[in-house]
C-alpha cells in the first residue's frame, strides 16, 4: 500500500489498517487525525509523538496485540490479521533449540507474573537465544524501569510495521 492509497482510506479501513501496527486505541484514534500525511517521514515522526504521548494503560493494551515471544500456536490462531508480519518478525524462534524455547517460555511466564504484561522486545534481525538474553536481563528491573523500555521496544515494532504496510 501506497501513502497515497494510505491517505484516501475512509477512517474505519484506515484504523484497521494502522492496528496492523500498533493496537492501542487511543494511538489508532490520534492517527487517523492526521490523515492526510504529507510523506513517510512525516508519518513515523507523528506516529513516535502519538506514542510518546500515550499513556502507560495504552502502552499495555498495545502489548496485548503481540504474541509471547516463542508461541507459535498464538501466532497462528489468535493474531491472525499480523500473523505473516509477527512470524517474520520472531523468525530466529523457529531455528531454536528446545531448551532455549523451554527457557523462553519460563522467562515469559516469570515477565508476566512480575510486569502484569508479555515481554516485548522488538524481535526484527534477533535469535531466539539473544531474545531469551534480553528477557534475562530485563527481569531484575523495576516496574518503572521496565514499562519505559518496554514501551520503547513497541515504538521500534511500530515503525517497522507501519514501513511494511507501506511496503505491501
Amino acid at each position: 500500500m501506497t501513502l497515497q492509497q494510505l491517505n484516501t482510506l475512509p477512517k474505519p479501513a484506515l484504523a484497521e489498517e494502522l492496528t496492523k501496527c500498533c493496537g492501542a486505541t487511543n494511538w489508532v484514534n490520534s492517527m487517523c487525525e492526521i490523515f492526510p500525511v504529507a510523506d513517510e517521514q512525516t508519518l513515523f515522526d507523528k506516529a513516535k509523538a502519538i506514542w510518546y504521548n500515550l499513556s502507560e494503560a495504552d502502552w499495555r493494551e498495545a502489548f496485548t496485540h503481540h504474541p509471547k515471544i516463542g508461541d507459535v500456536n498464538s501466532l497462528k490462531e489468535k493474531f491472525a490479521s499480523t500473523s505473516k508480519w509477527a512470524e517474520g518478525e520472531q523468525g530466529a524462534v523457529k531455528q531454536a533449540g528446545q531448551q532455549t524455547l523451554e527457557d523462553l517460555a519460563k522467562g515469559n511466564e516469570a515477565y508476566e507474573q512480575k510486569f502484569g504484561y508479555i515481554f516485548i522486545v522488538c524481535a526484527t534481525g534477533k535469535t531466539a537465544e539473544e531474545m531469551l538474553e534480553l528477557l534475562q536481563t530485563r527481569l531484575p528491573n523495576s516496574p518503572e524501569e521496565e514499562i519505559k523500555i518496554a514501551m520503547g521496544e513497541q515504538d521500534k515494532i511500530t515503525r517497522i510495521r507501519l514501513e511494511k504496510l507501506l511496503a505491501a
